[in-house]
């Protein structure tokens, strides 16, 4: 029986990767209109191969940009930069379809729900917020609490005891096969794989489901607990 679902967060309930390249994407144009002497795709490849090798999830990335590029920090620029990326980000902040009806029906059958993310714990959150999810999920784990990425046992069992439920009682749901299902899958849980954030164009997850859309776990919730 699941007694809990547990999510990833970064295209499993929301596009990340379209909201990184609309945010981006916009704060070159801001950067350029407020003096940035360089073409739009010299600074998109420059951009993006700082968060190649720090991360994607680098908060400092306008600074080193701009200090990689000028030589210097120049605080008209990277604040322009830094707004329009703002405003492209809170606009393409939006779930994938019929998140907030499976979310609102795991609720109302009694399903406890959490969060286990890469990023880190303060953009978790802001994100959550913008979805106006923060008021859903009973328990989040991201990097923060655990020091350890996924596939690490150590955020899924963090979750599990947050949710203070057994493995074989929890269904995991990420779109990475690498980190969501095989992290999950090595301490007992069950896993979903989210076809429909697949970025990387996996061929074999080796999950217990495939969801082509969220809303598939509902059938999978009626098949599992006999409702």
């Amino acid at each position: 029986m699941i007694k809990a679902v547990v999510f990833d967060l970064d295209n499993t309930l929301m596009d990340f990767m379209k909201m990184k390249h609309n945010s981006v994407e916009a704060a070159v144009y801001a950067m350029i209109d407020a003096g940035l002497a360089i073409t739009y795709q010299e600074a998109i490849n420059h951009i993006n191969s700082i968060y190649k090798e720090q991360g994607i999830e680098y908060q400092q990335v306008f600074d080193l940009f701009l200090q990689q590029t000028l030589g210097r920090l120049d605080h008209k620029i990277m604040a322009a930069g830094i707004v329009a990326y703002r405003r492209a980000r809170e606009a393409a902040l939006i779930p994938y379809p019929h998140v907030y009806s499976t979310l609102m029906t795991l609720t109302k059958n009694g399903i406890k729900m959490g969060i286990v993310s890469d990023a880190p714990v303060k953009e978790a959150w802001l994100r959550l917020s913008y979805l106006n999810f923060h008021h859903i999920f009973d328990q989040v784990v991201t990097f923060d609490e655990t020091g350890e990425r996924k596939p690490s046992p150590a955020p899924f069992r963090l979750i599990l005891k947050k949710l203070s439920v057994a493995p074989e009682n929890a269904l995991m749901v990420g779109d990475w096969a690498e980190r969501d299902i095989v992290g999950a899958k090595n301490i007992g849980m069950k896993t979903a794989f989210a076809r429909y954030g697949d970025t990387f164009n996996t061929q074999n997850h080796n999950a217990d489901f495939e969801l082509s859309d969220i809303k598939d776990l509902i059938d999978i919730l009626q098949k599992e607990n006999n409702l």
